[in-house]
């Protein structure tokens, strides 16, 4: 569910084994994968990286650890394939230009209750109610190397799980993770893959019913006069 490409078009799905997986577009300047870490079971690396042409050096790049939440991982993806899909027919460029401010990123955030931290070092934190998750913005781009985009949950000394988007990467990408991030819609979870020290901040309720499929009512053919048979 993380990669809604059309591996049966254009894009190719490489699988060399031990868990890692990549996709590529068919013009090879957009490409995605997951680097499992041999060493230590359910951890790894998703990364999004894109060049100007194929083969080129390195234009942007996203990477999440392998515990990021899926459906912020879908989410992403999906507008990436949409932008990769807009430019192509287009003529556009929306992977390596902007189209919307970075305000755009936040303004949701704020909306929810996040409160706001600025500091004079050229960041500035975006800090969940609940002191659950954390959101931070380089605004200050010169002198720095790091992410203009980071996200983790919990404490950034041992977060469970980070995000970062590299100076280039689209503020459209960086905007559809932070609404999927305070996305109020249900998520299904086994027990056992839900971290412990979450659980005390769940709303738990039962996996709705399976609805049975609704059929039209069937139009009665016109009366008759009796028949006699037995059904």
């Amino acid at each position: 569910m993380i990669w809604p490409f059309p591996f049966d078009q254009e894009w190719t799905l490489h699988q060399p084994g031990e868990g890692a997986a990549y996709a590529t577009s068919s013009c090879l300047r957009l490409w995605t994968r997951f680097l499992p870490d041999p060493d230590t079971r359910g951890t790894g690396t998703w990364t999004i990286s894109a060049n100007r042409a194929s083969f080129d050096q390195t234009a942007w790049q996203i990477t999440f650890d392998a515990t990021t939440p899926a459906e912020l991982l879908h989410d992403v993806h999906a507008v990436l394939l949409d932008l990769y899909l807009e430019d192509r027919y287009s003529g556009q460029d929306h992977l390596f230009e902007d189209v919307i401010a970075p305000h755009e990123v936040c303004t949701p955030l704020l909306a929810r209750g996040w409160s706001h931290i600025i500091k004079t070092d050229g960041t500035q934190t975006f800090l969940e109610p609940q002191s659950l998750g954390s959101v931070r913005h380089r605004y200050a781009t010169t002198g720095s190397d790091g992410p203009i985009w980071r996200a983790w949950d919990e404490y950034p000394s041992e977060p469970h799980w980070q995000a970062r988007f590299s100076a280039g990467a689209p503020t459209t990408l960086a905007a559809v993770f932070t609404a999927s991030l305070i996305s109020t819609e249900p998520l299904h979870r086994a027990v056992q893959d839900v971290p412990l020290h979450t659980c005390r901040h769940l709303d738990v309720a039962p996996a709705a019913a399976k609805q049975p499929p609704s059929y039209p009512t069937p139009v009665l053919p016109p009366a008759t006069h009796a028949v006699d048979r037995t059904r």
